[in-house]
């Protein structure tokens, strides 16, 4: 596949009511464009594929990745907004795809400025390893991860956060088997082993390539540099290069990621949980017990600045994540305050603020660990709690926000209508949105200290 098309000549405004603008994005097969959706007055991104259909068979195939994208909801994911045919040729019609305009550049262009630390690397991997995972249990093998379809939200102070872009190639498991050969498909520099050697496609495949494109990132150097033959045919017999100055925490998922076997990578989801773990010692190890008088563990809520703050985008993801993965109609991120607690982040209730005795999730005393009450009406725990008996919530499960020093400022919680069963699986993933929320505000607070001249960022061992 090569980076550069001639873009198909299309009309001022597709059906209507986008109205084309500049080449945003260019790949083997496709252009994407910046377009203004006049019905609905925002900016999309339309791509539009570089050949048009000559014949029912490519029609199809064009409309192929637009069956995919449409059943994805997921924030690690490009939104398919709409899609049409534009029939300015008849006789060659023009599949196109709107999509969610991600405004920053993609990882390719982000790269051309220097590498990623160790830290924007490690969250950029748990932004795409969830998205794979998700759609690898929907039986969707990408099978063409390069930087350029890692398209970044980029904030001042915060790391970028991905979103995989492209499943132009995309093929269902179970369409491709593991005993039959198949047509090399993909980016040279990004392919597998098993690619290469034209072996069959599993989810494995997928791994060892983002495993390279997280190593490009923090080296800001191509693993396997040199011409298509060259750089694809290298990997049968070397691994790839661990940069000496990788954390070993992390060099070792990536390590596994890009083994050249495939029974020997991780799954997204073991994946996943491995660069959980390193987000967590990062924040200091883990979540130690919360001893500190009640005086500093306000004076670490005032610190936060997070009391009264106007809505946040972040927080709302991680809350919006939340009620999806568990199927419930409430999702919070709460603050306790000296005497009432905030609901910084909430899905499925309109109130912000609630007195701080009242209620389970709002209970003065603060979680120290993590709650699961799988049935509020029933069980022990909840007998004497204020308002239990009055709640509309049968289901209640918590993971406490304690900060790297110790103070227990909230929680993330989910709740709902009828009792229910949690697994340890389940109890993780929770756990998992609360190291994402507290990393969240951990990083706000070093910038500000570090705007103010009081601390400087982590250094990741680089100078």
């Amino acid at each position: 596949m090569v980076d550069s098309v001639s873009p198909v000549t299309l009309p001022v405004m597709l059906q209507g009511r986008y109205r084309m603008g500049a080449i945003i994005g260019r790949g083997g097969a496709s252009a994407v464009y910046r377009a203004r959706d006049l019905l609905l007055g925002r900016d999309v991104a339309v791509k539009v594929f570089s050949t048009r259909a000559v014949d029912a068979e490519d029609l199809r195939a064009q409309e192929g990745e637009a069956r995919i994208l449409a059943g994805f909801n997921h924030p690690g994911l490009v939104t398919l907004l709409d899609a049409g045919v534009d029939l300015t040729d008849p006789a060659a019609p023009q599949v196109f795809l709107v999509m969610e305009l991600v405004p920053n550049a993609d990882l390719r262009e982000r790269l051309r400025r220097g590498a990623l630390d160790a830290f924007e690397v490690t969250y950029l991997g748990w932004d795409l390893l969830d998205a794979l995972d998700y759609v690898h249990e929907r039986g969707i093998i990408h099978r063409d991860l390069k930087p350029a379809n890692v398209l970044l939200i980029e904030a001042r102070n915060r790391p970028p956060r991905g979103k995989l872009a492209d499943f132009g190639i995309a093929v269902l498991r179970g369409h491709s088997s593991d005993d039959e050969p198949e047509t090399t498909t993909g980016t040279a520099a990004y392919l597998s082993p098993e690619q290469v050697e034209g072996g069959g496609i599993t989810p494995a495949t997928d791994i060892y390539s983002l495993g390279l494109v997280l190593l490009e990132a923090y080296s800001g150097r191509v693993t396997f540099p040199g011409g298509v033959l060259e750089s694809a045919f290298a990997r049968l017999d070397e691994d790839p290069p661990i940069p000496a100055e990788m954390p070993d925490d992390l060099a070792e998922v990536l390590r596994r990621m890009t083994a050249r076997r495939p029974a020997d990578r991780p799954s997204a989801k073991d994946a996943l949980a491995d660069f959980r773990e390193i987000i967590m010692r990062r924040l200091g190890g883990g979540r130690p017990q919360a001893a500190d008088p009640e005086a500093e563990r306000l004076a670490a809520v005032r610190d936060l600045n997070l009391i009264g703050t106007p809505p946040d985008a972040e927080f709302d993801r991680i809350t919006a994540l939340a009620a999806r993965l568990f199927e419930v109609p409430v999702a919070v991120i709460s603050i306790v305050d000296e005497n009432r607690v905030w609901l910084k982040s909430r899905r499925g209730i309109d109130v912000a603020e609630v007195e701080r005795t009242r209620g389970l999730g709002a209970s003065g005393s603060l979680q120290e660990a993590t709650l699961v009450i799988e049935d509020v009406a029933n069980d022990p725990r909840t007998a004497n709690l204020p308002d239990s008996g009055a709640s509309p919530y049968r289901f209640y499960a918590g993971v406490p926000l304690i900060t790297r020093e110790g103070h227990n400022i909230g929680v993330i919680a989910i709740a709902d209508v009828k009792p229910r069963r949690m697994s340890a699986s389940e109890v993780a993933t929770l756990e998992d949105l609360a190291a994402m929320a507290l990393h969240e505000m951990e990083l706000r607070r070093a910038a500000r200290r570090a705007a103010l001249g009081q601390l400087q960022l982590p250094d990741d061992g680089r100078g």
